[in-house]
């Protein structure tokens, strides 16, 4: 595999002059060149279960003219490879049209993560035996866990980023994740917890004894939580959500509404609505790409951009959009540094980085203390959503009843169903405790996956239908 990923792989001057003669007729484009690699390890049942170690290396070509985008990706990084994929997306492109009109973005060469390698931090004996021992530490929290399963997640992505007038970007990503999950089981039932950390800081800083320590007593406690849970019951009824990577309800219902994509073609429920109050003004929801080592921050997107913190929502109010260079052209604004691409292989898209609500004024306790009669849902696990419509069903993994003002009762099974754009103005009472995800989210979106952060301070939001088990 070569070293680098910049442009000297092809012969730099000849693969300038191929990619600026693709891309003459061109609204826009660049060359995606790209070196990956990752590692996947998992310690279940007491043994190593898995084991994946993968490397690539690639290039994408993108011409993009109008609403249109050729595109064409190898993992040959060849001169003859290129000549071929400039060939393909110049089949594309209207040869009347004037040379390439779209500025180079620039960019303010803040990195916002270090460059250290975690696949090559610690050697696989190393990590086997880290595995190993939080498996046995997870084990001997309680005599009711049966079962463990921790896992250990790290890549390394090198990318250049050439613009038909020779501009050039690159960037080095690293990335750890590191997860612990366990089931405890008494005479009666059982019960289920989780709970992970990572992002883009150095790979040891993340893999501590205080650390993994924490993950593991914190997914112990969930499952042991499990083992007193009751059925949850159904109905419309007011739900506090509490802080953190319940976010990711945000992110899903919310967020993906408020892509460019979505909007320029008006798929979006909140199409046509900027400058209009869709919230309480309590409600100011950001997405920020620029907040050092996490997980969902980039030094630049994947078209060479700048990533911001971008303000999509402000006292309730829709104020903006995340952007791409293509739907912010067509749109007649600024891109926001939100193009993001999983690899080589994928076209860039509208995507989220880092996206959250802001601090309200609200304490967790007084919000608590509001409520006569609803659900504390602390925990969230899968669920599914139609991006565009915001319609929504997420699994809570940890829930309470909620009674004159106090929890109650732990309940297994409540599912949280509604629409983001309802969701949003039945949010009665924001906190001042906004956290953000430990550093574990991945966003799919059109096939591709990247990595994410959300985040949120406690929320009460009125009349929210609960699904539930309870008779």
């Amino acid at each position: 595999m070569n070293k680098q990923s910049d442009l000297s792989v092809f012969g730099a001057d000849a693969a300038q002059s191929i990619i600026s003669d693709a891309l003459a007729h061109a609204d826009d484009g660049e060359i995606f060149i790209e070196r990956q690699q990752s590692e996947n390890l998992v310690f279940d049942d007491g043994r190593l279960r898995s084991a994946s170690f993968d490397e690539s290396e690639g290039f994408g070509l993108r011409a993009v003219s109008g609403e249109m985008a050729a595109y064409a990706h190898s993992s040959d990084l060849s001169i003859e490879a290129l000549k071929r994929a400039a060939a393909t997306v110049k089949t594309a492109m209207t040869a009347d049209k004037p040379a390439h009109i779209d500025v180079s973005p620039t960019h303010t060469k803040t990195r916002l993560y270090g460059e250290t390698n975690p696949v090559e931090a610690q050697g696989f004996a190393t990590k086997v035996n880290l595995l190993e021992t939080v498996d046995k530490f997870t084990r001997g929290l309680d005599p009711r866990v049966k079962q463990v399963s921790v896992s250990m997640g790290t890549s390394w992505q090198k990318v250049t980023i050439v613009r038909a007038d020779g501009q050039i970007y690159n960037d080095i990503r690293p990335l750890t994740r590191f997860g612990v999950s366990a089931v405890t089981r008494d005479n009666k039932t059982s019960g289920q917890g989780s709970h992970g950390f990572g992002g883009r800081a150095q790979p040891l800083s993340y893999l501590t004894e205080e650390n993994w320590q924490a993950a593991a007593r914190e997914a112990v406690r969930q499952a042991l939580v499990g083992l007193d849970a009751a059925p949850a019951p159904a109905g419309e009824m007011d739900v506090l959500l509490g802080p953190g990577w319940p976010g990711i309800l945000l992110h899903e219902a919310i967020g993906h509404g408020l892509e460019g994509d979505f909007n320029r073609k008006g798929t979006s429920a909140f199409a046509g609505l900027m400058g209009q109050r869709i919230a309480s003004e309590d409600v100011t929801v950001v997405d920020d790409g620029t907040i050092v080592d996490r997980r969902g921050s980039i030094s630049i997107d994947d078209e060479g951009t700048s990533p911001n913190c971008t303000t999509l929502i402000e006292k309730g109010i829709l104020v903006g959009f995340m952007q791409d260079r293509m739907n912010a052209r067509l749109s007649g604004v600024k891109a926001t540094g939100n193009g993001r691409r999983e690899s080589y292989a994928h076209a860039p898209l509208p995507r989220m980085t880092n996206t959250y609500m802001m601090n309200g004024k609200r304490s967790p306790e007084e919000i608590l203390a509001s409520m006569k009669k609803g659900l504390f849902a602390k925990s969230f696990g899968g669920g599914q959503v139609d991006i565009t419509s915001g319609k929504f069903v997420f699994t809570c993994t940890e829930a309470y009843i909620v009674e004159d003002g106090k929890l109650m009762q732990p309940v297994k099974g409540a599912i949280l169903i509604g629409a983001g754009a309802e969701a949003l103005k039945q949010i009665s009472m924001v906190g001042n405790d906004m956290a953000l995800d430990p550093g574990i989210g991945t966003c799919g979106k059109a096939g591709q996956g990247v990595p994410v952060g959300v985040g949120q301070p406690s929320l009460r939001i009125n009349n929210l239908t609960v699904g539930g088990t309870a008779t």
